[in-house]
């Protein structure tokens, strides 16, 4: 299995390469040549395995310069009970809302409380693994831009991983007061946490810059360090989350929910474009889907891409109670362009160089008729969104956080225009503790607000008597370690003086 990028297709790179490099040295993604295909045998073997077996199955697949022992590895360590609560780290929840049942997928119960451990938990094993075949004594700087949960996701699993340095930016006023201290408590002598006067676009941008600029590579090169990523712009990072849609598939067939061979609708919450992505590459492998419905909050600029075909990011920028989705440039977009453009790495390179100079593009007729056929994109603004989580709790006991709660208004949306009842998997991206705030208002509306965030999870908890997941509860006490800000333009010298490279 060979990858390409998506903006030059002559650059021709093995799994680990594509793990330990995280971006193409022109800007594009990597992407698989070919995907695997999973027969009516292959998912019925599946269906026999437990969350690890599916795991290593999909693995073993895409990383074929990894051997079994390597892969066994990787996994037994990174999805443990200890870890997740429990032996399948991506269970299902099955509820309904105003009679529309909600099959909803649980990927929150790792170690930081989102969605993004289930991939963060196996990625650092996999690019030690990678840096071993490929740069044999470098060490490794993971540069993140984070909107809230990516960030401690990933100081989470990169914590003392030998040969690794991890360098995290926030927008300093774009992510809840949770994920502010989750980051800048963050043990490990590897880390580092800065806030940026910004938001997460243009820590973003400012990221990308940096792993594409040449002098700021050759100074770590003298220094024996090469740039990854633990953005899901890395393969390493893209590839776990194929895994949790078979498994969650499997999952529903076991339980009785869907016939084997039925069909599902997906649909998730999302900004960066990642873990639906994910989805749509596990169908291309035989994961019966038949439609993928994108939810947005108020910065819906995939929304009108799916229904336009127009991406346009010169927009006004919302800060909303679902800040994991405040974004307006969606990275893994890419991805899904290149491979409807025929895997088209000039067309591909065109809108890209479009979005970068003129803040837009516009794909062919042929993409837009593949888009409209396969994806539904909606959105809701914030008061839509507590009126969900109000709704849900009151009606079936059931709390969730601001994201999911996006997904399943959305899902709403869909089925009222659609009439279409295919049951669907709904992507619940985190705890509703991390938005306690937010939660709180919706299932206590009037209710005078606590003075803090812990209050807050102490108040929520006491009102819908929902466990705090242990790794929040004891954040409490924690101090914070980290406190810097920095300009967008001084991310670049903030990073050379974090790694003490003059």
């Amino acid at each position: 299995m060979l990858y390409n990028s998506t903006q030059n297709a002559s650059e021709v790179v093995s799994a680990a390469q594509a793990i330990a490099q995280g971006i193409s040295k022109d800007g594009g993604l990597f992407v698989p040549q070919e995907f695997p295909q999973y027969d009516e045998e292959t998912f019925k073997a599946l269906l026999k395995m437990d969350y690890k077996g599916r795991a290593k199955k999909v693995f073993s697949d895409f990383l074929t310069d990894f051997t079994a022992e390597e892969i066994d590895e990787c996994v037994e360590k990174a999805y443990t009970a200890a870890k997740f609560g429990g032996e399948n780290p991506a269970p299902m929840a099955y509820t309904q809302l105003g009679g529309t049942k909600l099959n909803i997928l649980e990927l929150w119960h790792g170690p930081t409380c989102a969605f993004k451990d289930m991939a963060l938990q196996i990625l650092p094993h996999l690019l030690t693994k990678s840096l071993k075949k490929t740069y044999d004594g470098k060490d490794a700087v993971i540069l993140v831009a984070t909107s809230g949960d990516t960030g401690k996701a990933a100081l989470e699993g990169f914590k003392d991983v030998e040969h690794t340095k991890i360098i995290v930016f926030y927008p300093v006023d774009g992510v809840s007061p949770m994920q502010k201290h989750q980051m800048n408590t963050q043990e490990g002598k590897n880390v580092t946490v800065c806030a940026i006067k910004g938001n997460f676009d243009d820590a973003q941008t400012g990221v990308k810059k940096i792993f594409t600029t040449p002098a700021i590579a050759e100074k770590l090169a003298e220094n024996n360090m090469l740039f990854s990523s633990a953005n899901s712009i890395n393969w390493g990072r893209l590839l776990p989350q194929i895994v949790y849609y078979i498994s969650a598939y499997c999952d529903m067939v076991n339980d009785g929910k869907i016939a084997f061979g039925d069909k599902i609708n997906v649909v998730v919450p999302t900004g960066n474009f990642g873990n639906i992505l994910a989805s749509y590459y596990a169908s291309l492998m035989g994961l019966p889907v038949a439609k993928f419905i994108c939810a947005s909050n108020s910065n819906n600029v995939l929304t009108d891409f799916i229904n336009t075909g127009v991406y346009d990011k010169n927009r006004q920028f919302y800060t909303t109670m679902s800040p994991s989705m405040d974004i307006l440039v969606s990275s893994n977009l890419e991805r899904l362009l290149y491979k409807l453009a025929g895997n088209s790495d000039v067309t591909t390179h065109e809108w890209m160089t479009a979005l970068k100079t003129e803040g837009k593009y516009e794909v062919s007729d042929e993409v837009k008729a593949v888009i409209n056929e396969k994806f539904f994109g909606g959105f809701c603004d914030d008061e839509q969104t507590q009126d969900t989580i109000s709704r849900l709790f009151a009606q079936e006991g059931y709390l969730c956080d601001t994201h999911t709660a996006v997904a399943v208004n959305v899902y709403e949306q869909y089925v009222k225009n659609t009439g279409d009842t295919t049951p669907a998997v709904i992507a619940s991206t985190a705890s509703p503790y991390k938005f306690s705030k937010s939660v709180l208002e919706a299932v206590a509306p009037g209710k005078t607000l606590p003075a803090t965030e812990f209050d807050m999870v102490d108040a929520l908890n006491e009102i819908t008597n929902m466990p705090v997941p242990a790794p929040l509860a004891s954040l409490k006490d924690k101090k914070a370690r980290f406190s810097d800000v920095t300009e967008v333009d001084a991310m670049p010298q903030y990073v050379l003086s974090a790694l003490s490279i003059e």
